[in-house]
């Protein structure tokens, strides 16, 4: 099993194990037949939702899932939602064009009446990213509750107490575990969590802007912003520029997720490192193996997450 893992490159084995399993393959010059092994599974063809074109993580999401695909001689058949008049149509045309399983994100990983129509057709269905998985169905997510928790502590360990949040869409599940990790950490630190200062940021950059204008706009402003996406802190970090506020001497910026734009903002984004290619790439596994054996509450995999400091959070201003 562990050589296995190691042959389709699954993100989670220890790197001695790995080193040890890959020196065998060089010495006995193992070379895997990528189609045999799509046929030993039983699926060939593997769905993939996309429901945000303009999000961040898009282009992690979709290489991650590309490599594994290709290193386990699997099809992918991508599908954006927005081009349908519904979600479920999406689901419906990768079961008319012969997916053995589908990979959900956000929010139709939540959705329950989406599972019963794949259900309802054989197919089995992986949820990605999902904040709440359901027992007995693959799933790839992290601790979205314990992300905000820290990233909310580290700001107030710098001596923050007026603490604004912008959140996420409400209909994805990570969007309320984030709320939730922030809430939950500033009562613990005897905070105050201000009605004004939770703003609706819908994990998009242009709601990332309205929020921020209401934040910055108050009469009591607050000395940081943790945006639950890196999208919404970009967003943040303009508007703020615009007012002409210094970051982070004025103004402490956090983010969600680590994506690209995180290290192309100025100053570089301090955020909640989500290992979003490796989860790609766990999750096509994931789907291969509803082929083997059949959805098994064993297959879902919690990834790790890592608050990552970089120059936009600070001391607030004395």
């Amino acid at each position: 099993m562990t050589a296995s893992r190691v042959v389709n490159d699954y993100p989670h084995v220890r790197p001695a194990v790995r080193a040890k399993v890959e020196e065998a393959i060089k010495t006995l010059g193992y070379r895997p037949n990528s189609q045999a092994r799509a046929t030993r599974t039983g699926i060939s063809q593997i769905g993939m939702i996309y429901s945000n074109a303009n999000s961040s993580n898009l282009s992690s999401y979709l290489m991650g899932a590309f490599r594994q695909a290709s290193i386990s001689g699997c099809q992918l058949l991508i599908e954006p939602s927005q081009v349908h008049p519904s979600p479920a149509d999406a689901v419906r045309k990768l079961i008319e064009v012969g997916a053995g399983a589908v990979i959900l994100p956000p929010p139709l990983c939540d959705d329950a009446s989406i599972r019963a129509l794949l259900e309802k057709a054989g197919v089995g269905a992986v949820s990605f990213a999902t904040a709440r998985p359901q027992p007995n169905a693959p799933a790839v997510f992290i601790d979205d509750f314990e992300g905000a928790r820290l990233m909310t502590q580290h700001l107030i360990d710098l001596g923050h107490v007026d603490i604004a949040f912008v959140r996420g869409d409400p209909a994805h599940s990570t969007a309320q575990r984030r709320e939730q990790g922030y809430r939950d950490t500033m009562v613990a630190a005897g905070l105050v969590v201000r009605d004004s200062y939770v703003a609706d940021g819908g994990f998009s950059y242009r709601g990332g802007l309205e929020a921020a204008r209401h934040l910055l706009g108050l009469r009591r402003r607050p000395s940081a912003i943790f945006a639950a996406n890196d999208d919404m802190a970009a967003a943040v970090s303009a508007v703020a520029h615009g007012l002409g506020l210094s970051i982070p001497a004025d103004l402490s910026i956090a983010g969600f997720d680590d994506t690209p734009v995180a290290t192309t903002m100025w100053p570089e984004l301090t955020t909640i490192r989500q290992p979003i290619a490796d989860m790609a790439a766990s999750a096509v596994l994931l789907a291969l193996d509803i082929g083997r054996s059949g959805p098994d509450a064993a297959n879902q995999i919690q990834a790790e997450l890592t608050l990552v400091q970089r120059a936009s959070t600070s001391a607030p201003p004395a």
